[in-house]
Protein backbone atom coordinates (compact mmCIF):
# COMPACT_ATOMS: atom_id res chain seq x y z
CA UNK A 1 0.00 0.00 0.00
CA UNK A 2 1.30 3.45 -0.91
CA UNK A 3 0.61 6.78 0.77
CA UNK A 4 -2.11 7.52 -1.76
CA UNK A 5 -3.92 4.18 -1.37
CA UNK A 6 -5.57 5.06 1.94
CA UNK A 7 -9.26 4.20 2.12
CA UNK A 8 -11.78 4.88 4.87
CA UNK A 9 -14.05 2.14 6.22
CA UNK A 10 -17.79 2.73 6.40
CA UNK A 11 -20.19 4.72 4.29
CA UNK A 12 -20.65 7.87 6.35
CA UNK A 13 -17.63 9.94 5.34
CA UNK A 14 -18.68 13.37 4.05
CA UNK A 15 -18.43 14.13 0.35
CA UNK A 16 -16.66 17.26 -0.89
CA UNK A 17 -18.90 18.53 -3.69
CA UNK A 18 -17.90 20.92 -6.48
CA UNK A 19 -18.33 24.54 -5.50
CA UNK A 20 -17.73 23.91 -1.81
CA UNK A 21 -14.84 25.11 0.35
CA UNK A 22 -13.75 23.02 3.31
CA UNK A 23 -11.62 24.84 5.89
CA UNK A 24 -9.37 22.13 7.28
CA UNK A 25 -7.07 22.27 10.30
CA UNK A 26 -3.71 20.68 9.48
CA UNK A 27 -2.55 20.48 13.09
CA UNK A 28 0.56 22.08 14.62
CA UNK A 29 3.21 20.59 12.31
CA UNK A 30 3.64 16.85 12.60
CA UNK A 31 1.70 15.48 9.60
CA UNK A 32 0.54 12.55 11.75
CA UNK A 33 -1.61 14.96 13.76
CA UNK A 34 -3.97 15.59 10.85
CA UNK A 35 -7.44 14.21 11.61
CA UNK A 36 -9.10 11.49 9.54
CA UNK A 37 -11.68 14.01 8.36
CA UNK A 38 -8.80 16.20 7.24
CA UNK A 39 -7.28 13.30 5.33
CA UNK A 40 -10.65 12.54 3.76
CA UNK A 41 -10.81 16.15 2.58
CA UNK A 42 -7.34 16.04 1.02
CA UNK A 43 -8.14 12.85 -0.87
CA UNK A 44 -11.19 14.49 -2.53
CA UNK A 45 -9.89 17.98 -3.27
CA UNK A 46 -8.97 19.11 -6.73
CA UNK A 47 -7.38 22.29 -5.40
CA UNK A 48 -5.71 22.95 -2.03
CA UNK A 49 -4.89 26.45 -0.79
CA UNK A 50 -2.41 26.05 2.06
CA UNK A 51 -0.71 28.18 4.69
CA UNK A 52 2.94 28.72 5.64
CA UNK A 53 2.78 26.54 8.75
CA UNK A 54 1.29 23.52 6.96
CA UNK A 55 3.63 20.56 6.56
CA UNK A 56 4.16 20.01 2.86
CA UNK A 57 4.27 16.28 3.57
CA UNK A 58 0.49 16.48 3.80
CA UNK A 59 0.25 17.57 0.17
CA UNK A 60 1.67 14.19 -0.89
CA UNK A 61 -1.64 12.67 0.21
CA UNK A 62 -3.41 14.63 -2.53
CA UNK A 63 -1.47 13.99 -5.75
CA UNK A 64 -4.64 14.67 -7.75
CA UNK A 65 -4.96 18.24 -6.48
CA UNK A 66 -3.58 21.54 -7.67
CA UNK A 67 -1.77 23.19 -4.75
CA UNK A 68 -1.66 26.95 -4.18
CA UNK A 69 0.57 28.50 -1.53
CA UNK A 70 -1.02 31.34 0.43
CA UNK A 71 1.26 31.66 3.44
CA UNK A 72 1.45 34.71 5.66
CA UNK A 73 4.48 35.29 7.87
CA UNK A 74 5.16 38.38 9.94
CA UNK A 75 7.85 40.66 8.50
CA UNK A 76 8.05 38.75 5.22
CA UNK A 77 6.34 39.17 1.84
CA UNK A 78 2.98 37.51 2.30
CA UNK A 79 -0.34 37.00 0.61
CA UNK A 80 -2.98 39.52 1.60
CA UNK A 81 -6.00 38.16 3.46
CA UNK A 82 -8.44 39.81 1.06
CA UNK A 83 -6.68 38.25 -1.93
CA UNK A 84 -6.80 34.79 -0.33
CA UNK A 85 -10.52 35.07 0.35
CA UNK A 86 -11.26 36.28 -3.18
CA UNK A 87 -9.19 33.43 -4.63
CA UNK A 88 -11.24 30.90 -2.64
CA UNK A 89 -14.46 32.46 -3.93
CA UNK A 90 -13.27 32.33 -7.53
CA UNK A 91 -12.16 28.71 -7.23
CA UNK A 92 -15.49 27.65 -5.74
CA UNK A 93 -17.47 29.54 -8.40
CA UNK A 94 -15.44 27.69 -11.03
CA UNK A 95 -16.90 24.47 -9.67
CA UNK A 96 -13.72 23.29 -7.98
CA UNK A 97 -13.58 21.07 -4.88
CA UNK A 98 -11.63 23.41 -2.62
CA UNK A 99 -9.72 22.63 0.56
CA UNK A 100 -8.38 25.59 2.51
CA UNK A 101 -5.63 23.94 4.57
CA UNK A 102 -4.66 25.96 7.64
CA UNK A 103 -2.08 25.30 10.33
CA UNK A 104 -3.41 24.21 13.72
CA UNK A 105 -7.15 24.77 13.99
CA UNK A 106 -8.86 27.13 11.53
CA UNK A 107 -10.84 28.87 14.25
CA UNK A 108 -8.00 29.44 16.78
CA UNK A 109 -6.06 32.60 15.87
CA UNK A 110 -6.00 31.42 12.26
CA UNK A 111 -8.44 33.83 10.58
CA UNK A 112 -10.58 30.86 9.64
CA UNK A 113 -13.64 32.62 10.97
CA UNK A 114 -12.96 35.63 8.74
CA UNK A 115 -12.48 33.47 5.65
CA UNK A 116 -15.56 31.38 6.39
CA UNK A 117 -17.66 34.50 6.94
CA UNK A 118 -16.52 36.02 3.63
CA UNK A 119 -17.26 32.80 1.75
CA UNK A 120 -20.78 32.54 3.16
CA UNK A 121 -21.44 36.21 2.42
CA UNK A 122 -20.65 35.44 -1.24
CA UNK A 123 -22.92 32.42 -1.33
CA UNK A 124 -20.20 29.76 -1.08
CA UNK A 125 -21.12 26.73 1.06
CA UNK A 126 -18.50 25.66 3.60
CA UNK A 127 -17.58 22.87 5.96
CA UNK A 128 -15.29 23.28 8.98
CA UNK A 129 -12.85 20.47 9.80
CA UNK A 130 -11.25 21.27 13.17
CA UNK A 131 -7.58 20.59 13.81
CA UNK A 132 -5.27 20.19 16.79
CA UNK A 133 -4.20 23.66 17.84
CA UNK A 134 -0.56 24.44 18.67
CA UNK A 135 -1.48 25.80 22.09
CA UNK A 136 -2.49 22.30 23.15
CA UNK A 137 -0.73 19.88 20.79
CA UNK A 138 2.49 21.85 20.52
CA UNK A 139 2.87 22.07 24.28
CA UNK A 140 1.96 18.40 24.68
CA UNK A 141 4.87 17.50 22.38
CA UNK A 142 7.10 19.47 24.74
CA UNK A 143 5.76 17.52 27.71
CA UNK A 144 3.65 20.39 29.06
CA UNK A 145 -0.01 19.76 29.92
CA UNK A 146 -2.09 22.92 29.69
CA UNK A 147 -4.25 21.57 32.51
CA UNK A 148 -3.24 19.51 35.54
CA UNK A 149 -5.34 19.26 38.67
CA UNK A 150 -2.36 19.98 40.96
CA UNK A 151 -1.51 23.11 38.97
CA UNK A 152 -4.47 24.90 37.46
CA UNK A 153 -8.20 25.09 37.11
CA UNK A 154 -8.05 27.62 34.30
CA UNK A 155 -6.07 28.33 31.17
CA UNK A 156 -6.20 31.42 28.98
CA UNK A 157 -5.26 31.48 25.29
CA UNK A 158 -4.25 34.87 23.91
CA UNK A 159 -2.62 36.27 20.79
CA UNK A 160 0.65 38.13 21.14
CA UNK A 161 -0.07 40.70 18.43
CA UNK A 162 -3.00 42.60 17.01
CA UNK A 163 -4.02 43.24 13.39
CA UNK A 164 -1.28 45.85 13.06
CA UNK A 165 1.37 43.48 14.39
CA UNK A 166 1.69 45.31 17.71
CA UNK A 167 1.21 43.96 21.23
CA UNK A 168 -2.56 43.89 21.75
CA UNK A 169 -3.53 46.85 23.96
CA UNK A 170 -7.17 45.71 24.08
CA UNK A 171 -6.28 42.75 26.32
CA UNK A 172 -6.69 43.27 30.05
CA UNK A 173 -3.30 41.91 31.05
CA UNK A 174 -3.94 42.69 34.72
CA UNK A 175 -7.08 40.56 34.74
CA UNK A 176 -5.30 37.78 32.85
CA UNK A 177 -2.37 37.86 35.27
CA UNK A 178 -4.68 37.53 38.27
CA UNK A 179 -7.34 35.28 36.83
CA UNK A 180 -5.53 32.53 34.94
CA UNK A 181 -3.14 30.01 36.43
CA UNK A 182 -1.72 29.14 33.02
CA UNK A 183 -1.41 31.54 30.06
CA UNK A 184 -0.74 30.31 26.53
CA UNK A 185 0.37 32.93 24.01
CA UNK A 186 0.27 32.51 20.25
CA UNK A 187 2.55 34.66 18.06
CA UNK A 188 3.97 36.40 21.10
CA UNK A 189 7.74 36.15 20.72
CA UNK A 190 8.20 39.59 19.16
CA UNK A 191 6.46 41.32 22.06
CA UNK A 192 7.37 38.99 24.94
CA UNK A 193 9.24 41.79 26.71
CA UNK A 194 6.20 44.08 26.80
CA UNK A 195 3.89 41.22 27.68
CA UNK A 196 6.13 40.02 30.51
CA UNK A 197 6.35 43.52 31.95
CA UNK A 198 2.59 43.95 31.80
CA UNK A 199 2.04 40.66 33.63
CA UNK A 200 4.68 41.39 36.28
CA UNK A 201 3.32 44.92 36.81
CA UNK A 202 -0.08 43.29 37.39
CA UNK A 203 1.33 41.10 40.15
CA UNK A 204 2.50 38.00 38.32
CA UNK A 205 5.70 36.65 39.95
CA UNK A 206 8.84 37.52 38.02
CA UNK A 207 9.98 33.97 38.72
CA UNK A 208 6.91 32.44 37.08
CA UNK A 209 8.03 29.51 34.87
CA UNK A 210 7.91 30.11 31.12
CA UNK A 211 8.40 27.73 28.20
CA UNK A 212 8.90 28.84 24.62
CA UNK A 213 8.37 26.09 22.04
CA UNK A 214 9.38 26.84 18.45
CA UNK A 215 8.39 24.84 15.33
CA UNK A 216 6.41 22.64 17.70
CA UNK A 217 5.85 18.93 16.92
CA UNK A 218 8.37 18.95 14.06
CA UNK A 219 11.90 17.55 13.92
CA UNK A 220 13.15 21.13 14.33
CA UNK A 221 11.29 21.68 17.62
CA UNK A 222 13.20 23.63 20.26
CA UNK A 223 12.14 24.26 23.85
CA UNK A 224 13.43 27.01 26.11
CA UNK A 225 12.56 26.95 29.80
CA UNK A 226 13.03 30.28 31.53
CA UNK A 227 11.21 32.72 33.80
CA UNK A 228 8.90 35.63 33.13
CA UNK A 229 11.53 38.27 33.92
CA UNK A 230 14.24 36.55 31.84
CA UNK A 231 12.22 35.35 28.85
CA UNK A 232 13.09 38.21 26.47
CA UNK A 233 16.82 38.07 27.26
CA UNK A 234 17.01 34.28 27.04
CA UNK A 235 15.20 34.20 23.69
CA UNK A 236 17.70 36.71 22.28
CA UNK A 237 20.65 34.93 23.88
CA UNK A 238 20.03 31.60 22.19
CA UNK A 239 18.61 33.08 18.97
CA UNK A 240 15.14 31.52 18.99
CA UNK A 241 12.84 32.51 16.15
CA UNK A 242 9.12 32.05 15.42
CA UNK A 243 6.82 30.29 14.90
CA UNK A 244 6.51 29.83 18.63
CA UNK A 245 3.99 29.00 21.31
CA UNK A 246 4.61 30.38 24.80
CA UNK A 247 3.34 28.92 28.07
CA UNK A 248 3.43 30.81 31.36
CA UNK A 249 2.68 29.17 34.70
CA UNK A 250 3.50 26.19 36.87
CA UNK A 251 2.33 23.75 34.19
CA UNK A 252 5.77 24.32 32.63
CA UNK A 253 7.36 22.53 35.59
CA UNK A 254 5.53 19.33 34.70
CA UNK A 255 7.94 18.99 31.78
CA UNK A 256 10.48 17.64 34.30
CA UNK A 257 8.33 14.51 34.49
CA UNK A 258 6.44 14.43 31.20
CA UNK A 259 9.10 15.12 28.57
CA UNK A 260 8.21 11.98 26.62
CA UNK A 261 10.52 12.85 23.74
CA UNK A 262 13.47 12.75 26.13
CA UNK A 263 12.26 9.36 27.33
CA UNK A 264 12.17 8.13 23.74
CA UNK A 265 15.84 9.12 23.57
CA UNK A 266 16.55 7.04 26.67
CA UNK A 267 16.50 9.82 29.28
CA UNK A 268 14.17 8.95 32.13
CA UNK A 269 13.16 11.76 34.53
CA UNK A 270 14.84 11.99 37.93
CA UNK A 271 12.63 14.64 39.55
CA UNK A 272 9.25 12.93 39.81
CA UNK A 273 7.72 15.67 41.93
CA UNK A 274 8.56 19.01 40.29
CA UNK A 275 5.84 20.85 42.21
CA UNK A 276 7.16 19.78 45.58
CA UNK A 277 3.72 18.79 46.83
CA UNK A 278 4.12 15.05 47.22
CA UNK A 279 2.73 12.56 44.76
CA UNK A 280 -1.02 11.79 44.94
CA UNK A 281 -1.69 8.63 46.93
CA UNK A 282 -2.84 6.66 43.86
CA UNK A 283 0.53 7.36 42.19
CA UNK A 284 2.72 6.27 45.09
Amino acid sequence: MTETDVTFPGDNWPILDPGWVWLVGAGPGDPGLLTLHGMNALRQADVIVYDALVSEELLAWAPQAEVIYAGKRGGKPSAQQRDISLRLIDLARDGRKVVRLKGGDPFVFGRGGEEAQTLVQHGIPIRIVPGITAGIGGLAYAGIPVTHRDVNQSVTFVTGHDQAGEAPDTLDWAAIARGSHVIVIYMGMKHIGRISKALIDAGRPASDPVAIVTTATTTDQRVLETTLDMAEKDIARIGMEPPAIICIGKAVQMRDVLDWQAMAAGQMPTNLDPLGRGLPAEQV
